[in-house]
């Protein structure tokens, strides 16, 4: 006890008095103590098991931290909606790759709801979405532009004689959309007239629904620059009217834990979102 007490630069008093109130606050002896010795009862040697594996924690952390500036690569999982608007992110992407050469992203394609499930579940770290987010449970960086809505349809479709469509121009005609812009982004741009819309089929995602465009089934209501509407495609584009716009969100997980090279990417994004 003298001993401990040097090293801990106290007094021998002091030290039993602390040890004997730890003890009475856990509740057990810590010691086994004899006139001539005290050694750890089960307890105490518990005790300083769990003392061990804290401090050896304690140690880990600090020294993660201390190699941060150090890491080359790691892995990151992002959720993302189609939308030629991750360009942004792929420049942050190309940036961050440049200092860390062997991180790798893995990106998981699809609506808001199912990106943000897995976002939710821990399977991902990031997620771009475009639906306005759900500030109770994420932190978000809003993407600098928007997306324009529009048609795809066939070169030869009467329509595609016109600079831009209305909601009369598609009254009865066969459409296809996602069911999320069925129900987040069609009411703003036609108000009570979206259930009027003539809803075809869905999808997920357009490339697919630019395939049955070309089969001859249907209009597809999607974002500009998607789908390959050069004239060899045999498709083309024509925004509607009045212009319905879409804003873009990375958003994370309020008090998320991040791995260290996640970490890095999201002080990455914040400086060129932020």
């Amino acid at each position: 006890m003298t001993r401990a007490a040097e090293r801990l630069h106290i007094s021998q008093p002091s030290l039993s008095k602390e040890i004997k109130k730890l003890e009475e606050e856990l509740g057990h002896s810590l010691f086994i103590r004899t006139n001539k010795s005290m050694r750890l009862s089960d307890e105490g040697m518990l005790l300083r098991k769990r003392a061990e594996d804290i401090l050896a924690m304690v140690d880990k952390t600090a020294e993660e931290f201390s190699l941060l500036d150090s890491i080359t690569g790691g892995e990151i999982r992002i959720g993302c909606a189609e939308s030629i608007q991750i360009k942004y992110l792929a420049r942050s992407i190309k940036a961050f790759k440049e200092q860390y050469p062997n991180f790798i992203f893995h990106i998981f394609s699809a609506d808001t709801e199912p990106v943000a499930e897995r976002l939710d579940r821990g399977l991902l770290d990031l997620a771009v979405i475009v639906e306005p987010p759900n500030l109770s449970k994420y932190n978000y960086l809003t993407i600098p532009e928007s997306d324009r809505w529009g048609v795809v349809m066939p070169n030869d479709s009467a329509l595609a004689q016109k600079k831009e469509i209305t909601f009369e121009d598609l009254y009865g005609l066969p459409l296809f959309a996602s069911e999320q812009s069925i129900r987040a982004d069609f009411p703003r741009w036609c108000g009570e007239n979206a259930d009027k819309l003539n809803i075809a089929g869905t999808f997920n995602l357009s490339f697919n629904g630019s395939v049955f465009v070309r089969e001859g089934l249907g209009y597809l209501l999607t974002f500009e620059h998607l789908i390959n509407t050069s004239s060899e495609s045999g498709l083309c584009f024509r925004p509607i009217t009045p212009a319905l716009k879409t804003k873009m969100y990375i958003i994370w997980n309020k008090y998320q834990i991040f791995s260290p090279i996640a970490e890095l990417f999201l002080k990455k994004i914040k400086e060129d979102f932020g």
